[in-house]
């Protein structure tokens, strides 16, 4: 199709280097500048943004660092329209115009409805979504449309049936998730497959969880080839399949930028050998990882306590696999009392179900942080 991207890597503005690690949108825009200069120097085109990303400061950061300093044409941007924030169909407009202003664009190259679900599927249906999309589209305000999607390969299939008119699809998909019964990463690139759209693979290294493995998956990798970093087998597994058009990464700083341009420019698949390392990967992970949360932040918006979930729970993770039985304490417990001076504590949670209802890894979040309170305060 000829509105895939040449260089299957794209630049996921969701976790962008910050100033200030407690504000969201605190963004280090220069150094995000030095990101996107070199990511466009080395060829690559492709930004993916959203309303909210980044305590929604990710667009304006598009623009300052992007769109008002590199020719329209000669890069191509997406962004995303949220269920969570409209209830009327003049809150689709509101939302399209304002983030319009907020990148200063034009237009866009790639709109998605983004994060589809059971609990958003009725909302998008009602409001007239789809067609709202495509009359963006007939206007020249979008060039393609589609959707990012977390469910059931089931609803997938019906979706994709119901709206043939969506160009492209947006999918979890990395080696941890691959055989999830949660995620349902293999299944739902393979519904895709079957109604022929390409898909943008988000999260392919799973909110920095597979670039942080456990020393023995780690070593398993650096046998085989020393050279290569760690995330790079999960960047790699996901652009290897041959119906993904781009696969995002939500480099934070300049070094993970460097890195993965350095063997996404000559991409080469994983050999199956290879994939199977990566799964062999997986199940040392999976016996050990407390908690699945990517730290994608959509349940902290909301939160009325202000409570750090996906830091708890990454810290959280990290105790879990240190063996505490043996030691009996760690730097997190630390850390968890400097992040409850600014925030919630994990006790503070009033089980309203908030972050729940958004949390695209459909986790029992209420419950986990009752077993972060248990573990670090005591409760």
């Amino acid at each position: 199709m000829d509105f895939i991207p040449e260089k299957k890597l794209g630049f996921g503005l969701m976790r962008l280097p910050l100033k200030d690690k407690s504000n969201a949108a605190d963004i280090d825009i220069e150094q995000v500048k030095q990101m996107v200069d070199l990511f466009m120097e080395k060829g690559f085109t492709y930004f993916d943004t959203a309303w909210m990303y980044n305590g929604f400061a990710s667009e304006n950061a598009a623009k300052e660092a992007l769109v008002d300093r590199y020719p329209r044409e000669s890069f191509t941007l997406a962004t995303k329209l949220h269920a969570g924030f409209i209830n009327s169909p003049e809150d689709r407009d509101k939302i399209f115009n304002a983030q319009l202003e907020k990148t200063g664009a034009g237009y866009f190259d790639y709109y998605l409805l983004h994060g589809i679900e059971t609990s958003m599927l009725p909302k998008y249906e009602k409001l007239d979504c789809f067609r709202w999309l495509l009359d963006k589209k007939e206007k020249g305000l979008v060039k393609h449309a589609g959707f990012s999607f977390h469910d059931t390969p089931e609803m997938l299939d019906e979706i994709l049936t119901k709206h043939p008119e969506m160009e492209f699809v947006q999918l979890q998909i990395n080696y941890l998730d691959w055989e999830s019964q949660w995620v349902h990463s293999r299944a739902c690139y393979e519904v895709a497959v079957k109604h022929g759209k390409p898909v943008i693979v988000m999260e392919p290294v799973k909110g920095g969880t597979l670039a942080r493995i456990p020393e023995d998956a780690e070593k398993l990798f650096l046998d085989y080839d020393s050279e290569r970093s760690v995330p790079s087998w999960a960047i790699r597994f996901a652009a290897s399949l041959p119906n993904v058009m781009v696969v995002l990464s939500g480099m934070s700083n300049f070094s993970q930028m460097q890195d993965n341009l350095s063997y996404m420019g000559d991409f080469e698949p994983l050999s199956e050998n290879e994939k199977g390392l990566c799964f062999q990967v997986a199940d040392i992970i999976n016996s050990q990882i407390a908690i699945p949360c990517t730290g994608c932040s959509y349940c902290t918006e909301g939160c009325p306590k202000k409570i750090a979930i996906p830091q708890y729970f990454s810290i959280y993770n990290e105790d879990m696999r240190e063996h505490l039985e043996e030691k009996g304490w760690t730097i997190n417990f630390t850390n968890y009392d400097v992040l409850a001076h600014k925030f919630g504590k994990a006790s503070d949670c009033i089980a309203c179900g908030q972050c729940e209802g958004v949390c695209p890894q459909h986790l029992t979040i209420i419950d986990f942080l009752k077993s972060v309170a248990t573990h670090y305060e005591g409760q």
